[in-house]
């Protein structure tokens, strides 16, 4: 069994993406030299063989001698050089979410995708989150496959997960408002289940302070709140995001913010996951690079 302390995840996680150096690509749109400088960075490194997947005349206008894998269309041919088997890996980057994801979730034949995000809290402890989509986690079935599969996945890093599950107020509050009574009972509920499932889990209601304190994973009443506690604490509250990896066994894609720039972290996160994740690229999705 693990530890829960969450303090030394970064040195594992930069150990493991140096044994592996693995081929990440990455979705390039609206290039700036900041964005090249961070992906250079984690190649620099020795994180990873950095692909950078954009329009290869914008890129190269900056300058970079990273490989580039020339398109139109990040959204789309990031998923598809994944898939294929091209690179071992692949980062969002500032490639458009919603064009990214729906394609991701096509060539890889997923119905529906659960992302885990990796946080900083402004003293420079990781902890996990989720749901962090705005269309993430809108029922206790789903909230359930979060726990399920978020703890699985923390468990490969050594980490004995503790699970701290919110909800929209006190037990005190119920009856001021019905959406607040609505997730006071889910979070009893999804608690309740996650339990019976032999998960180390607590409800602390809204009590994010306290939660944060002794859980490793919080789980926030639905993804537009989650969304919204990832960006308070990354951009305002002097907190970092490393990436949001996607729940799977068979593929390694980090999810990030287009807010930021800074990809060094996330790609180094990409490479580490490679090495426990199965590497079985079993597809049926053929794509060629043109060079």
């Amino acid at each position: 069994m693990g530890s829960k302390n969450t303090e030394n995840l970064l040195d594992i996680i930069e150990k493991r993406a140096l044994e592996n150096r693995a081929k990440v690509a990455i979705g390039i749109r609206n290039p700036t030299e900041k964005i090249l400088m961070s992906a250079k960075a984690a190649q620099d490194a020795g994180f990873a063989d950095v692909v950078l997947v954009g329009n290869k005349q914008e890129i190269e206008a900056i300058g970079t001698d990273l490989e580039i894998v020339d398109t139109d269309d990040p959204e789309k041919t990031i998923g598809d050089v994944l898939a294929s088997g091209y690179v071992d890996a692949a980062v969002r980057g500032t490639a458009r979410a919603s064009g990214a994801l729906s394609h991701l979730k096509e060539v890889l034949g997923m119905k529906k995708l659960h992302r885990l995000a990796l946080l900083l809290d402004n003293y420079g402890n990781p902890f996990f989150l989720a749901p962090v989509g705005i269309d993430e986690g809108a029922d206790n079935e789903d909230k359930i496959e979060f726990i399920r599969l978020g703890t699985e996945y923390i468990r490969r890093f050594g980490i004995e997960p503790v699970v701290g599950i919110l909800s929209g107020g006190r037990v005190g509050d119920i009856g001021r408002d019905e959406w607040v009574d609505r997730t006071i009972s889910n979070a009893e509920f999804v608690t309740a289940r996650a339990q019976e499932l032999g998960i180390v889990v607590n409800n602390y209601n809204i009590l994010i302070e306290d939660a944060i304190k002794e859980a490793n994973f919080i789980l926030a009443p639905d993804g537009i709140s989650g969304n919204l506690i990832f960006r308070t604490l990354v951009f305002l509250g002097g907190g970092d995001g490393i990436g949001a990896p996607i729940l799977m066994d068979d593929y390694v894609f980090v999810d990030t913010s287009r807010v930021g720039g800074h990809y060094t972290k996330a790609i180094m996160l990409a490479s580490a996951l490679v090495s426990i994740n199965s590497t079985n690229y079993n597809c049926n999705y053929n794509y060629k690079i043109e060079r």
